[in-house]
Formats: structure tokens, C-alpha cells, sequence
């Protein structure tokens, strides 16, 4: 790695800053998302109630979108999730392991671009990693007396497709309208507007 891409990967104080407060920000709509799933959403029997799971993987794509630097999406994932823990989730202290593995999913798609391609295939490609590092992690923490066939494998399909749409196309469009407001004008997000 050459100096220049040494330094265009370095984390500036703003970088940090504004990842936190995305993160806090999730981790209060995860809380919110928790007592959704455990409440009404309960409602619609598993693998179903999937199709709302990609909300809890929108920071690590968000993040890394607006950053764009190694790890942004690994950091402001896990801190969500964090937030959301100390806040009083149902799922208590996993979420200090699965976010950050969920995260990861998503680095992936981003790190096998060099952490140069922030355009809509890539965030969707990353969306979808991290749904399915997700509900396979759920299939066999959570649910692994349910059956492969009938429950397990549609509920990853099913959850890998509400990251897409979710985590994906909504934080390309968050994103977008972030830039257009001019916050994410010291982000290369905000320089390239039409570009996200």
C-alpha cells in the first residue's frame, strides 16, 4: 500500500464523529426495532417476520458509505449494537458478539473492492453479506431445534433479501438525502452527490 492510500485510509476526528452518531442513533431505533419483533411482529410466525430484519444491519452499510474507510462499517455496527445493549435489549450481552459479526459480513463486500467502490451494487452486495451472516448465526444460536427445509434455510433467503432492500437500498437513499443537505460535504459521500 503506497503512503497516499495510507493516508486517504486514516481515520480523521470527523470520521469518528460522525460514525458514533450514526451508531447511537441505530442503537435507539434497534432498541425500538427489538420491542417491534418481540411485540406486535411476533404476530407473523418465523421465517416471516424476517422480511423487517435488514433494519438492524443499516448502520454497517450507512456507515461505511458516508466514511469510506476500512472498518467503518465494522465500528459503526458494533457500536449500534452496543448502544442497543446498554439500553436493554432482549437479547442482552450476544449482541456484543453478533454485531460485530453481522458487520463483518458487510466489511467483506467493501474490503473485496479495496475500500474504493462505494456505489449502489457494492452497498447492496455488503447488505446482503450481512443478512446472511446474520440469520445463519440466528438459525443456529437462536433456532437450531427448527427445521432446515422449512424454517432455517427460508428464514437466511428471507433475511438476506430484507438486508437488500432495507440495509441496502435505504442506505444508499439515507445517504443520497444526507448529501443533499449539505452535512456530508467534508465526506466524499457529500462531494459526489449523484455518485452514492
Amino acid at each position: 500500500m503506497s503512503w497516499e492510500a495510507a493516508m486517504n485510509n486514516r481515520w480523521r476526528t470527523i470520521d469518528i464523529v460522525v460514525a458514533s452518531v450514526v451508531a447511537v442513533a441505530f442503537g435507539v431505533v434497534f432498541w425500538a426495532w427489538g420491542v417491534l419483533w418481540r411485540g406486535p411482529a411476533e404476530a407473523i410466525p418465523l421465517p416471516g417476520r424476517a422480511v423487517i430484519y435488514g433494519m438492524w444491519l443499516v448502520p454497517a452499510v450507512l456507515g461505511a458509505l458516508i466514511v469510506r474507510k476500512p472498518g467503518a462499517a465494522l465500528y459503526t455496527l458494533t457500536l449500534a449494537a452496543l448502544v442497543s445493549v446498554v439500553l436493554g435489549t432482549a437479547w442482552g450481552w450476544t449482541l456484543v458478539l453478533q454485531g460485530p459479526l453481522e458487520a463483518l459480513g458487510a466489511e467483506l463486500a467493501f474490503a473485496a473492492f479495496g475500500y474504493r467502490v462505494y456505489r449502489m451494487p457494492v452497498a447492496l452486495l455488503a447488505a446482503a453479506l450481512a443478512g446472511v451472516v446474520a440469520s445463519v448465526y440466528d438459525a443456529v444460536v437462536w433456532y437450531p431445534d427448527y427445521s432446515w427445509t422449512t424454517m432455517r434455510v427460508p428464514y437466511i433467503l428471507i433475511t438476506a433479501a430484507s438486508s437488500l432492500v432495507i440495509a441496502g437500498f435505504g442506505s444508499v437513499a439515507l445517504t443520497r438525502a444526507l448529501a443533499q443537505t449539505g452535512v456530508l460535504d467534508r465526506f466524499a459521500a457529500g462531494r459526489e452527490r449523484p455518485a452514492v
